[in-house]
C-alpha cells in the first residue's frame, strides 16, 4: 500500500494511540480491544518471522519455529527487502545485533 494512500487522519490517530501507551499492561489493553486475538496473533507471528529472516534463519526452519506459511514469510521477506524498513527499524532497536543484514 503506498504511503499517501496509508496515511490518513484516521491512522495518525491510531499511532497517536500507540505512542502515547506507556507500560506493557496499557499496549495488551489497548491491543485486545482494537484487534482481534487473531490480528494480534499475526501481527506478532510476522515480526517472529521478521527478526528470523534478518538473523539468517531459512524458510523450513521459520516455518517450523512459528508456523507461519510459506507466503507469510515470503511477504515479510519482501518487506524486509523492498519495504519501508519498518521491520529492520524494530529489529534494530529491539536489540537483535545478529539479525542484521542477514534476510538478503
Amino acid at each position: 500500500m503506498p504511503a499517501d494512500r496509508l496515511r490518513t487522519s484516521e491512522v495518525d490517530a491510531l499511532l497517536d494511540a500507540f505512542l502515547s501507551l506507556k507500560t506493557p499492561d496499557e499496549a495488551y489493553a489497548f491491543l485486545q480491544d482494537v484487534a482481534t486475538v487473531k490480528e494480534i496473533q499475526d501481527l506478532s507471528q510476522r515480526l517472529a518471522v521478521a527478526r528470523m529472516l534478518a538473523g539468517g534463519a531459512h524458510y523450513d526452519d521459520i516455518h517450523a519455529a512459528t508456523g507461519a506459511s510459506a507466503t507469510t514469510i515470503a511477504r515479510v521477506n519482501r518487506s524486509l527487502n523492498y519495504g519501508a524498513d519498518g521491520y529492520r527499524t524494530i529489529i534494530e532497536r529491539l536489540g537483535d545485533a545478529d539479525a542484521e543484514g542477514g534476510a538478503r
